[in-house]
C-alpha cells in the first residue's frame, strides 16, 4: 500500500497578532504568542484574582498535562507508552545542564583524565555547565570545531564521531546548531556514545518543536529544552527528559513538591525521604507555575497538531527561491544533505567577507526585517506565519546592501 503524503500545511499568520508591516524572521531569539496562547494566558491571570476553591491537586495538574504533551511531541516512551515522569519542569537550559553535571561525578566508571565531548561555537549554557565537574574530577574538554571548507555538515559529524572514544564520558550536542542551522546526526551520535559507555546530552532548545526529535530512536541520557523558542510558550520556562541514567540522582534542590504524597498538604509535616519516581526529584521549586504552564500546554498542543515535519517542510518551501538570489550576492550557506545538512527552519546565511553583520542586522531592522547577526552569519529563523512577502522583504535589503 502506497505511503500517504501528509498535505503541507498553509501559512498560519492568522493564528498570531503579529502587526501587519513587521517581517520577523527570528523564531531562534524569541517566539512570538500565538492567539490561542495569547488567551490562555490572559485566563490564567484572571483566575489569579481569585484564589478561592484552590486545591492541592491544582498545584501538579498543570505540569502533568505538559510532561504528557511534551513526551509526545519527542515521542517518550516506556514499552510504547508514554511515560511522562521521565520529564522535569525547569527554568532553564542552565538548569537542566547543572543536574547533568552535579550526577556526571557518580557515573558509573567515571575517572580522571576522560573527557567531555563538544561542538565548537556552542551556546554558552552548553560549555559553562562542564567547568566545575572537571576541575573536581580531573576531566578535560574535547572540542570539535566547525569545518573551514562547505559544505560543513558532513565533516563535522564525522569529525565528532571521531573524537567519542573510549575515553570520553560525556557527549554534549544539539540537533541543530543554535547559529549555523547545521544538523548533528543524533542517532549516529547517540549509538557511538552508548557503544563506548559516555553519556549523550542533547540541548534541545532550537530544535525541539520545528524539528522532528525522535526520543526512542536516538536513546540520550537527558534532553534539555527551553520553552520560549521553538516551543512557542513563555520564558523562563522549559523542559528536560532524565532517562534511567539519573533515576537515584541528586537534585539541585529539595523541593518538597517532589517528594511523595506532597499533593497531601494535611500532612506536609510528616516529612517525607523519599521522591516522587523517575525525573520528579529534578523540577524546580515552584513549579505548578499558575500563570505560564496553561500558556505552555496551549503552544505543545498547537505544535502536536501542526507537527515538527510540516513545519520544516512549510520553511524550506517558503526560503527555497530565495538561496539562489542571496548566493549571486557572494552569500554561502550550508546545502541540504539529511541529517548532516541544514535545517530550515533555522539558517546560518554566511555573509560576503567584506560585509558587516552587525550594519546589516541593522539595515534590515529598518525596514522592519527582523533576523540575527551571529559572528559571521545572518541567522534566518522563519515559522508557520511567515509569508513570501517577508521573505521578499529580506531579500530586497539584503541585495540593497551587499
Amino acid at each position: 500500500m502506497p505511503a500517504v503524503e501528509t498535505p503541507l500545511l498553509p501559512c498560519q499568520k492568522d493564528q498570531f497578532s503579529l502587526p501587519e508591516r513587521i517581517h520577523y524572521l527570528n523564531c531562534a531569539t524569541r517566539a512570538p504568542f500565538s492567539k490561542a496562547v495569547e488567551q490562555v494566558g490572559h485566563a490564567a491571570l484572571s483566575q489569579q484574582v481569585n484564589p478561592f476553591g484552590l486545591r492541592p491537586d491544582d498545584f501538579f495538574s498543570g505540569a502533568i498535562r505538559v510532561r504528557e504533551l511534551f513526551s509526545t511531541l519527542i515521542n517518550n516512551r516506556n514499552a510504547g507508552t508514554l511515560d511522562p515522569d521521565r520529564i522535569a519542569i525547569v527554568p532553564s537550559v542552565s538548569y537542566g545542564m547543572a543536574v547533568v553535571a552535579r550526577n556526571l561525578t557518580n557515573k558509573p566508571g567515571i575517572q580522571a583524565g576522560q573527557k567531555i565531548v563538544l561542538i565548537g561555537d556552542e551556546f554558552p549554557s552548553d560549555v559553562y555547565a562542564w567547568s566545575r565537574v572537571c576541575t573536581e574530577r580531573g576531566l578535560t574538554i574535547t572540542t570539535v570545531g566547525m569545518p573551514d571548507e562547505f559544505p560543513k555538515g558532513s565533516i563535522w559529524n564525522e569529525r565528532l564521531l571521531d573524537a567519542i572514544d573510549s575515553n570520553t564520558a560525556l557527549v554534549v550536542v544539539p540537533p541543530v546548531h543554535w547559529m549555523y542551522g547545521i544538523c548533528f546526526d543524533l542517532e549516529a551520535i547517540g549509538q557511538r556514545a552508548r557503544e563506548v559507555g559516555a553519556w549523550l546530552v542533547i540541548d534541545g532548545t532550537q530544535a525541539i518543536g520545528a524539528f522532528p526529535f525522535d526520543l526512542a530512536r536516538i536513546q540520550p541520557d537527558a534532553v534539555v529544552c527551553a520553552g520560549y523558542k521553538w516551543l512557542m510558550g513563555p520564558y523562563s520556562l522549559g523542559l528536560a527528559y532524565f532517562g534511567p541514567a539519573f533515576d537515584e540522582g541528586i537534585p539541585l534542590e529539595e523541593s518538597w513538591m517532589n517528594r511523595l504524597d506532597s499533593n497531601q498538604f494535611h500532612r506536609l509535616m510528616d516529612y517525607q525521604p523519599i521522591y516522587r519516581p523517575k525525573a520528579y526529584r529534578y523540577n524546580v521549586g515552584e513549579h505548578s507555575h499558575f500563570l505560564q504552564m496553561p500558556m505552555l500546554e496551549a503552544s505543545l498542543a498547537q505544535l502536536i497538531d501542526w507537527q515538527p515535519s510540516r513545519i520544516q517542510a512549510y520553511t524550506s518551501k517558503l526560503m527555497a527561491d530565495a538561496w539562489p538570489v542571496l548566493e549571486k550576492l557572494g552569500c554561502q550557506l550550508e546545502p541540504e544533505n539529511g541529517s548532516r545538512g541544514r535545517s530550515h527552519h533555522l539558517i546560518g546565511l554566511w555573509l560576503p567577507d567584506h560585509a558587516d553583520p552587525m550594519a546589516i542586522q541593522q539595515a534590515l531592522q529598518k525596514e522592519n526585517v527582523s533576523v540575527s547577526a551571529r559572528a559571521r552569519v545572518l541567522r534566518i529563523a522563519p515559522h508557520l506565519y511567515n509569508t513570501p512577502d517577508d521573505v521578499d522583504a529580506l531579500v530586497r535589503v539584503l541585495t540593497q546592501v551587499l
